[in-house]
């Protein structure tokens, strides 16, 4: 690339720079952290999830989401996407 000097005058991620080095449809393939997919919640998930919220937010001295993710039926689920689609519901 010609103009890389341009783009090395200013602040890049981690992300950017592979872009650079690797072509710059390598992002938008499905890789890097920017790209990750998120699985939509099903409404049986979302079912569950309010059942489970219900039970463990009323137990004193325990984080509710971590004993919700220990009971999701789903793996993969993170604490993020747990809290996010509790405020959702």
């Amino acid at each position: 690339n010609k103009k890389a000097f341009v783009e090395l005058l200013f602040w890049k991620s981690p992300a950017t720079v592979r872009e650079m080095t690797e072509g710059y449809s390598s992002l938008r393939e499905g890789e890097g952290a920017s790209r990750r997919w998120v699985p939509p919640w099903a409404p049986q998930e979302e079912q569950e999830l309010q059942e489970l919220y219900w039970k463990y937010k009323e137990v004193e001295g325990e984080d509710v989401i971590a004993a919700i993710l220990a009971h999701l039926p789903t793996p993969g689920r993170t604490r993020r996407q747990v809290v996010k689609q509790l405020v959702r519901l």
